[in-house]
């Protein structure tokens, strides 16, 4: 069950998610006096051109609390190769019932993988994991993150940026509970969404979902994605 839950958590906020606040421009106005493009032909090119991505490396990070999302950390590598649903592999940092545990994953040609601090690989059964989110979901077509990308609600685009010394226009919306609840666990009402998108490809660099936390307050998960595009190749540990 550990496993389950862990391989829960991680790989649902991994989704979208997930993926991630800077300077303030108006909507109108960018730096020089420039017109900032319109949010929705924004969110339209970035979902047209992330449909077509089959790998990436990404780095997670959650800010808060939430119940169903108690990972700290996470990053690694992720490819619509290795099988049905593709592969993926990194490693996570997450609090569970009150321990923090650290450990690599593998997961490819529907099995899952996880090493901990300690021994070797241990192998999970596809039955283990048939119903459970899976980290393929953010490249996936349908249900990923183009998928959030073209049916985020009253898209506005807010300010010119850099992230990380890329030119982005960060595009602000609301994302309906049934698009991010696929993919996010958790999700239980409409919820903001801010997207960083790479001001030549439009490809998204960051994402950010804010969640309500159970005392009220709000947290975030913020999600970065990098060497888009860049092969990547994934097999089980021997």
């Amino acid at each position: 069950m550990p496993t389950m839950v862990t391989r829960r958590i991680f790989l649902g906020a991994l989704a979208l998610t997930a993926a991630l606040a800077a300077g303030c421009t108006s909507d109108t106005d960018a730096p020089g006096g420039a017109s900032l493009p319109d949010g929705a032909a924004l969110m339209k090119d970035a979902a047209a051109a992330t449909r077509d991505v089959r790998s990436a490396h990404f780095s997670l990070k959650v800010n808060g609390t939430v119940a169903a999302i108690p990972v700290q950390n996470a990053e690694g590598d992720l490819t619509r190769e290795g099988g049905p649903s593709g592969a993926a592999k990194g490693t996570v940092k997450l609090t569970l019932m009150g321990q923090l545990i650290e450990g690599e994953f593998v997961l490819v040609d529907d099995s899952l993988y996880i090493k901990g601090p300690t021994g070797g690989f241990q192998k999970y059964p596809a039955a283990l994991t048939s119903n459970l989110y899976d980290p393929s979901a953010i490249l996936n077509p349908d249900k990923g993150i183009a998928n959030v990308l073209a049916q985020v609600k009253d898209p506005k685009t807010e300010a010119k940026e850099d992230v990380d010394g890329v030119s982005t226009y960060r595009v602000k919306g609301r994302g309906a509970q049934d698009v991010v609840s696929a993919i996010v666990p958790g999700v239980t009402s409409d919820v903001d969404v801010t997207f960083w998108l790479r001001e030549d490809t439009k490809l998204p660099v960051k994402a950010q979902v804010k969640l309500p936390t159970a005392d009220g307050g709000e947290a975030t998960v913020d999600l970065t994605l990098s060497d888009v595009g860049k092969p990547v190749t994934i097999t089980a540990p021997a």
